[in-house]
C-alpha cells in the first residue's frame, strides 16, 4: 500500500468534513516546526542545545511556572512563536512557559484558532539522552474577539477541535486527533515528511503496567494508597494477577506507551503539591493528552471526574492526572469517590 502522508491525511480530513482548510495549515505548520525541534534534540551537546538556559548574572532562567529552564526549553518555545506568528491561521497562542498569551503581530493576518503548547514536555531529561516531547492543543477563538485574553482560551477540553503531541526519540513520532480517533505518523527522515503509520488506534480496556512516581507514596491520599497497594501485592493480592510499573518521567514518553501498547499513566494529588492543585497543566498538558487518550478508547481524570469536562480557572492551572487502558482508570477513580462518599 502506498504511504500516506501527513499532508495527504490532512486532505483526507478535509475531505470528510472533519477539519477546514485553516486547522489544516495550522497542523502543518506545527508538524513543520517540530521536525526543527526535532532536528535540535538529535544533535544534542554537538548542537550545543544541552544544560541550562541562562538568566540573569549566573542563574538559571526561570520560567512561569518556577521551574529552571533548559536551553531546548527556550529554543523549542521559539520555534514554535516564530512558526506560528505569519501564517494567518492564529487569533493567539499560549505556551506553558510563557505567563501570558502571544498575541499575533499586527502586520500579519489573524485566524480563528487558538494554540497552546508545552514547547519540550520532559525536558530534565535531554542531558541524559531519554525521549522527550511536545504537546499541543487547539481551540477555536470565539466569534468577534480580534486579540484574545486569557479568558478566551479557558475552554473546556471539550471544547478542542484538535490535539497532538511529538515525541523525540529513537523515531520521531506525531500522535495527532481531531475528534474522529487517533492517528500516528512517524517523521521519515530521508524525505522529511511525517507518514501515517497507524490510523485508528485503540488502547486495551485491561493491562498489568501502570507508571506512577512511586518516590512519592508517602504523600498520597489514602485511595491511591489503596490502589497501588493492591497492583504491588501482585497474584496473592485482591487485584489477582502480577502488575509491572514503568516510570520515565517525561510524560510523552509515558502516554505514548500507553498508546503504543496499553497501561496507565497516574500522577495523582499529594500532600506536596495539594495547595497546587496538582503538578500537571490542564490546558497544556492533561486536556490534550485526555483527549487523545479518549479518541483511542481510553479513559482519563482527575481521579475524581473527567478531565474533559472540567471548566478551566486560569492559563496555568493545575489538575491530578489518571489516564490510559479504561478499566484501571476506572477502578482508581472510583477508589477516590468512594473515599470521599465516605467521609461526607
Amino acid at each position: 500500500m502506498k504511504p500516506v502522508s501527513l499532508i495527504q491525511f490532512l486532505i483526507e480530513e478535509r475531505r470528510a468534513g472533519h477539519i477546514n482548510a485553516e486547522l489544516s495549515l495550522l497542523i502543518e505548520v506545527v508538524a513543520r516546526a517540530c521536525k526543527r525541534i526535532s532536528v535540535a534534540t538529535n544533535k544534542g551537546a554537538l548542537g550545543g542545545v544541552l544544560g541550562m538556559a541562562a538568566g540573569e548574572g549566573d542563574a538559571a532562567s526561570i520560567n512561569i511556572q518556577g521551574e529552571a529552564q533548559k536551553k531546548l526549553d527556550v529554543i523549542s518555545n521559539e520555534i514554535l512563536l516564530e512558526a506560528n506568528a505569519w501564517g494567518g491561521h492564529l487569533a493567539a497562542c499560549a505556551s506553558e512557559e510563557m505567563e501570558d498569551p502571544q498575541q499575533i503581530p499586527d502586520m500579519y493576518p489573524k485566524g480563528n484558532h487558538l494554540l497552546l503548547f508545552d514547547p519540550l514536555d520532559g525536558s530534565s531529561n535531554i542531558d541524559v539522552n531519554i525521549s522527550v516531547g511536545t504537546i499541543f492543543s487547539v481551540l477555536r477563538c470565539p466569534d468577534h474577539v480580534t486579540e484574545p485574553k486569557v479568558e478566551h482560551f479557558l475552554q473546556p477540553g471539550t471544547e478542542q477541535v484538535a490535539a497532538g503531541y511529538v515525541v523525540y526519540g529513537p523515531a520521531t513520532v506525531l500522535v495527532l486527533t481531531f475528534g474522529h480517533g487517533t492517528h500516528e505518523f512517524t517523521l521519515d527522515r530521508e524525505v522529511g515528511s511525517f507518514v501515517l503509520s497507524r490510523r485508528g488506534i485503540r488502547i486495551p480496556e485491561e493491562t498489568a503496567e501502570f507508571a506512577i512516581n512511586m518516590s512519592n507514596q508517602r504523600h498520597w491520599e489514602a485511595p491511591m494508597q489503596r490502589y497501588v497497594g493492591e497492583l504491588l501485592a501482585g497474584t496473592e493480592g485482591p487485584r489477582g494477577k502480577d502488575f509491572n510499573m514503568r516510570w520515565v518521567a517525561s510524560m510523552v514518553a509515558d502516554v505514548h506507551r500507553i498508546i503504543t501498547r496499553g497501561g496507565v499513566f497516574f500522577y495523582p494529588l499529594d500532600a506536596k503539591i495539594q495547595a497546587k492543585g496538582g503538578k500537571l497543566r490542564l490546558m497544556y498538558e492533561a486536556n490534550p493528552m485526555a483527549f487523545i487518550v479518549e479518541q483511542a478508547g481510553g479513559a482519563a481524570t482527575t481521579g475524581r471526574a473527567r478531565i474533559l469536562e472540567l471548566q478551566p480557572t486560569a492559563l496555568h492551572q493545575r489538575v491530578p492526572v489518571f489516564l490510559g487502558s479504561r478499566k484501571e482508570v476506572e477502578t482508581a477513580t472510583h477508589y477516590h469517590v468512594e473515599a470521599d462518599g465516605a467521609r461526607a
